[in-house]
């Protein structure tokens, strides 16, 4: 069933190893560089467990009746993912968008995988069973799993076994009676540092030689040889919530993941040297879409989040009564409108595949992941455009109120008619942390690269758009005429 903020945190106390500012952390729940994203993440479950959320965010499981998080609901309608994408935005307002691999996100990933078992056992029914069984196990104890699904950037013109050293790449090493041996690296496995299972896999498809590599193995990232290489931290920096509430409670950390001689017992190991089915797991089950589906709930609600700061600002300078400022506003509302109707247009158009799984329409999906790259920046530009120099001549601190004279000067010279100053900077300082900060900053990296490199996502667009619908209306007017076609009206 659904478990508690507290239970959450407990388990993180496995041992794992973060490797952050030349420490090695063991206890993140309790580490400054870790603890607000716990706390966060602790939040999500906590809203899931209450009982006011129960009928939204969760469901029964089909194994124990007892409530389980939405997020793992296999779908079969429109209503079944309807339903999904309810609690999706209820989860996803807790952190206004801004944790993208909270646990709703694999989650969504191993439901897909789960309803179309079928395309692991073409390796060997165990595969699928290995599958079906941890899908069980994550959606019946809530277990948060994160996922590494890209090699390292060490040279990116050679495959994995034809690198200097063949296991720089994340990979199987070896086998014994009880499982299999992982060693190499993997990166982008954000979250992994608040999570309880890393899933290691290649969203591209491995070329011949590079078996080793095509693999999906789901690990506790307490494991012994499991270590965690965290970018820089963003709330070690901040100098208050006051002056970063984003970096300070958000920031999940992105991480390279490295795997020395990681032992894997057989249950948790989904594919194993196969190239074809570790494609196909992307392509064949609907897990793809329903995690971006997920995905594109969170970035609508980030991008609403980015137009009500935009509205508010307005409104506190006193310009939302300018014709070219609402104007503006109207322009980034249309843009999150875009989002948000192709959302809707996913469960509208839903795909029901022979075995009877609803899938998010892969059109509508694809278009926005296709999109996103050039959506998110558009409205974070409009909000700087509105914000004008108010952003870069901030008080420094939060403590400058503190200090009697600046705060005077600051009560007089910052705050509104109807607004102390306190109020105004708080605004400010939010907006700061969004689109200014280096949180901020990794953010915007994020939407325009985490579905991949644009011309790739284009080339998805590509292949699941109906050209032959298109063409027909060429074909159309093409054959209604001719060069021997009469001018209408012209004497016969």
């Amino acid at each position: 069933m659904t478990r508690s903020g507290k239970e959450y945190r407990e388990r993180l106390a496995d041992g794992r190893r973060v490797m952050v500012n030349g420490e090695v952390v063991s206890d993140v729940a309790s580490h400054p560089a870790f603890a607000g994203a716990v706390d966060s993440v602790a939040r999500h479950y906590d809203r899931a467990h209450a009982a006011e959320n129960r009928d939204v965010m969760t469901y029964p499981s089909p194994a124990t009746g007892e409530p389980v998080n939405r997020s793992f609901l296999i779908p079969r309608s429109a209503d079944d993912l309807a339903l999904r994408a309810a609690a999706l935005r209820r989860s996803a307002e807790l952190s206004v968008g801004l944790l993208g691999r909270n646990p709703d996100h694999v989650a969504s990933f191993f439901a897909g995988w789960a309803a179309r078992s079928d395309v692991f056992a073409r390796a060997g029914a165990g595969y699928a069973e290995n599958l079906v069984r941890f899908y069980e196990h994550l959606r019946d104890e809530d277990l948060y799993a994160v996922y590494a699904i890209v090699p390292p950037q060490v040279d990116r013109s050679k495959p994995a076994h034809q690198q200097s050293d063949p296991h720089l790449y994340a990979g199987v090493t070896g086998e014994t009676d009880g499982g299999v041996r992982i060693s190499g690296a993997q990166m982008l496995a954000t979250g992994a540092a608040l999570a309880d299972y890393v899933v290691v896999s290649n969203i591209a498809p491995q070329p011949p030689g590079s078996e080793d590599q095509a693999i999906n193995v789901a690990i506790p990232v307490g494991a012994p040889g499991v270590k965690i290489y965290s970018r820089r931290p963003y709330a070690s920096g901040a100098t208050s919530v006051f002056d970063y509430p984003l970096s300070t409670r958000f920031d999940e950390t992105d991480a390279l993941i490295v795997l020395d001689d990681v032992f894997v017992p057989w249950e948790h190991v989904f594919v194993l040297r196969d190239r074809a089915v570790c494609a196909a797991q992307w392509t064949e089950t609907p897990a793809h879409v329903l995690g971006n589906h997920q995905a594109q709930v969170r970035l609508a609600t980030k991008l609403e989040f980015a137009v009500g700061l935009a509205h508010r600002i307005a409104e506190a300078t006193g310009n939302l009564a300018a014709p070219p400022v609402r104007g503006a506003l109207g322009e980034m509302a249309a843009t999150v409108s875009v989002v948000s109707g192709l959302l809707a247009a996913q469960i509208q158009n839903r795909e029901i595949d022979d075995e009877g799984i609803a899938w998010p329409a892969r059109e509508e999906c694809f278009a926005v992941m296709t999109l996103q790259s050039e959506l998110y920046p558009r409205v974070l530009h409009m909000l700087r455009d509105l914000c004008g120099g108010g952003l870069i001549q901030l008080p420094s601190s939060s403590a400058d109120f503190a200090h009697p004279e600046m705060a005077a000067d600051l009560e007089r010279y910052v705050g509104g008619p109807d607004e102390t100053a306190v109020d105004r900077v708080k605004l400010l300082k939010l907006a700061w942390d969004l689109i200014g900060s280096e949180f901020g900053g990794r953010h915007h990296q994020y939407e325009m690269f985490y579905v991949g490199a644009p011309f790739l996502v284009k080339q998805r667009m590509y292949g699941v758009y109906d050209f032959d619908r298109c063409r027909s209306l060429v074909d159309q007017v093409l054959g209604e005429y001719g060069l021997d076609t009469p001018l209408p009206g012209a004497a016969g």
